[in-house]
Order: C-alpha cells, then structure tokens, then sequence
C-alpha cells in the first residue's frame, strides 16, 4: 500500500493531523505523503488509484471550504515548486503547481515581470489559487487562473495531460477545484514589472454605491471595506504608474500592519466576540482610524496585504450591476437580525472569464466577502446572508465558506455538462473526488 511504501516521505506518522490557516476545517488522513519531484508523485498516484484509493492535493491551507480534507491519501506538493522556463519575448512563464504566490510574485520581480493581477493574500500555491478561483479586483482584470495559457495536470494513472488553449479540458481544469487531477506546472502569461500607486481613502459608503461605476471604471484596481452597522466605507484604489518608487517606511508598516490593524485588530476582536452588545459600537469607532494614506512600490507589494488575524470567509460572486444593492441588504439584514459580525465586509469586481465552473464565468462580477474571527460561530449569519446572494444568482467562490451542492449550483453554471463530461474523461473512476469535491460537482 502507499503508506507503507512510502513511509520515508510520509509527514509525520500515519494518522497526523491537518487543519487549514483558520483552523476551521480539519482532518486525519490514513496516509499524508510530501513528494519531491512528478516521477516520485506518478509512482505515488498511479499505485494508490491502481488500489482504489482516495487521492487529494493540499496547498497552503489558505481555503476556507473542506477542498484539501481527505482521510485516505492527503498529498503535499510543494515540492514541485519554482520557475520551470522563462519566454522573455512571449511573456510566458511555467512554474511548478506547489509554488507559492509570494516566491514567485519576487522571482517574476527578479526577472522583470509580473502578474497582471493579483488577490489581496499571496501564501497560496499557485496551483490552489488557480483551482478555487482566486482573483484580485479591477473590472478589466478576470481571475488569476484566467493568465494559464496551458496547464499540465496528473491523472489517476500517474500520466501528465498538458491542456492548452482552445480546448474544454483547459477551461475545465483551469477552475477544477482538484477534481481532475494533481496540478504539476502551469504556464502563465505575464506581463512588463509596474509599479502600482494605491489610495486608501475613507468615503462616505451611499456616494461610493451611488457612484460605484464611477468609481470601478476610474481606477484599474478597485475595492472597498465597510464595518457592519457603519456607512463609512474604506475606499482603497490603485492604479500603474511612471512615477518613481515611494513605499511605506518600514516603520510605518510595522506601526500599522503589526501593531494597530493585526495586533491590537486581534485584542479588540477577541473581546468583542465576549462582549457582543458593544460590536456596533466598536465598529463605529473603529471608523475614526480610517484615514487617508498613499504609495508608490512594485505591483506584487501593493496588491498583497500582512494578514495574522485568522477568520473564517464566505465570498460571493454577483452580476456586476447588482453589486451595491447586495451589498446594501447585507448590511440591512446584519443590523436587523443583530449578528455579532464586528470584522469588515469586502467588496470587489472583476472582468468576466471562460473556465468552465469559474464563479466569474461569462459575465462582469462584483465580489461580496464577509468574515467572522475564528473564535465566534459564523453559520447563522453566513446562511442569512447566502440568501441575499442566492437572489442575485450568485456562485460561491469554492475556497470560501457556503451550504450549496451539486444539484442547486448547477442552473448557475451554464457550461456545467461540459464540465462534467471533462470529469468522466479524465477521472472516470473518482479518485481526485473528496467530500467536498462530491458535495459540488456530484
């Protein structure tokens, strides 16, 4: 069995345990297996499906949902990592699955590129972020996995398919959320290095929903952040620029990204979650520490932020233009119900893409996330407010918190057959299928 063959790369003893970044989501796999090359994963894969066994990837930890949970045969890949071949003249970049965004958002930096875009957390693999559908914000910027120009995936024979552009499989597995297989490389396309100069700037919440094209339309990366039982919102716009580097100081960074916004961020929500009637309170006062701040450095260290606070997330994605009355209603029904939910409430938009199961597929789309601190329950409110979205036929992002199956999310998704005949192609026996995997695709 590969538990017993494999004891020399097995993490740990058989029977560790795993839990994701929040903690929230939590397993004992029969066997947790770190491979350190594609040939050591073939013979790993091909010997545990020729078995009938259970196979499933783990990245980062950084999803909310149970995407990585197995307990059979749990995979580490990031082994596979690192910059496989560089086409300066193409743009095209192939890196291997088990990469972590930040290494390679500084390697790509090294050799004067970038990602065009980029979510606001880079600890995911790369191969995570392109199967739940990670994206970053800007109305003509759609999902990270939408940059894949082909992808080579392992299947349960411990064969590598290499799907490039044109066809079903690579609009399948570019959003697959591990169903198809292991993720050994993609290759990305990649644009020039620019620097980015981001505005944060507090806006009174009805001009920002009144003027809200306005608003997404006038700068290239847009988002907002609102405290429930607030109407102040944080604006935060970015925009390319010539202009030469002018970054926060390491000072200024440590004071507020360590200190206030993480540190005593954490203090104030553990006590809040003792002493829920002063939530509305503390989140109107914690819109006095809004201020206008601004600066100028390389793509990759504006887009990212310093996040040590861990929470729990559902993120929804929305028709564009129903972005601000969703929003709105969310905020309605958090006072109305009095949900002790005293973290904020994000909102960003992005460009439609093709991937088959992609929660932006075919249409513009405004992303609505809420949090709640890892030390406080979040279904009640989570369900509520999946309501409000399920109104607007919005789509889960599949690394985020939600109580939607296969059969409900499938009139969602108009290529979902063509999806799922890719499925029965490449994984006809189920191998890559963990719970979760089950849960949304049938």
């Amino acid at each position: 069995m590969v538990g017993e063959r494999y004891d020399a790369r097995r993490i740990g003893t058989g029977g560790r345990s795993w839990s994701n970044w929040s903690g929230r989501q939590s397993c004992r796999p029969r066997d947790f297996v770190a491979v350190h090359g594609v040939g050591e994963l073939a013979e790993v894969v091909g010997e545990a499906a020729a078995a009938g066994r259970q196979v499933t990837t783990v990245g980062s930890g950084h999803s909310f949902t149970p995407a990585a949970l197995s307990d059979d045969l749990l995979l580490d890949v990031s082994g596979i990592s690192g910059v496989i071949a560089v086409d300066r003249e193409s743009g095209l970049v192939e890196v291997g699955g088990g990469t972590i965004l930040a290494d390679l958002n500084r390697e790509l930096d090294r050799l004067g590129m970038a990602m065009p875009n980029l979510g606001d957390i880079d600890r995911q693999t790369i191969a995570g972020a392109v199967s739940t559908g990670t994206h970053g914000t800007g109305l003509a910027f759609p999902n990270i996995s939408a940059q894949i120009e082909s992808i080579k995936v392992m299947g349960p024979d411990g064969t590598v398919n290499e799907f490039g552009a044109g066809t079903d499989e690579l609009l399948a597995a570019r959003v697959a959320v591990g169903s198809l297989g292991v993720i050994t490389a993609v290759t990305l396309r990649t644009v020039p290095a620019f620097n980015l100069h981001r505005v944060d700037r507090p806006v009174d919440l009805d001009r920002v929903l009144g003027d809200f094209d306005a608003f997404t339309q006038a700068n290239e990366h847009f988002e907002f952040f609102v405290f429930p039982y607030t109407r102040t919102a944080l604006t935060l716009c970015r925009n390319r620029t010539d202009e030469p580097l002018a970054p926060r100081s390491k000072a200024d960074r440590f004071l507020g990204d360590v200190v206030l916004e993480n540190g005593l961020g954490e203090l104030a929500l553990r006590a809040t979650g003792k002493l829920r009637r002063l939530i509305p309170k503390m989140a109107r006062y914690s819109t006095h520490f809004m201020s206008q701040s601004e600066q100028i450095d390389r793509s990759h260290r504006v887009f990212a932020n310093y996040r040590t606070i861990r929470f729990n997330e559902m993120e929804y994605a929305l028709p564009y233009e129903a972005g601000p009355e969703a929003l709105d209603r969310v905020l309605e029904v958090i006072a109305s119900e009095r949900f002790p939910m005293p973290m904020p409430i994000e909102c960003r938009v992005s460009a439609g893409d093709e991937a088959l199961v992609s929660p932006a597929h075919g249409r513009a789309t405004a992303y609505i996330a809420v949090h709640q601190h890892r030390t406080m329950e979040y279904e009640p409110c989570f369900r509520e407010i999946e309501k409000i979205f399920r109104e607007y036929d919005g789509r889960p992002h599949w690394g985020k918190l939600h109580f939607r199956r296969a059969a409900d999310l499938a009139p969602s998704f108009p290529r979902w057959r063509e999806f799922q005949a890719v499925r029965d192609r490449i994984d006809p026996g189920r191998t890559f299928a963990n719970a979760y995997v089950t849960q949304i695709f049938g």
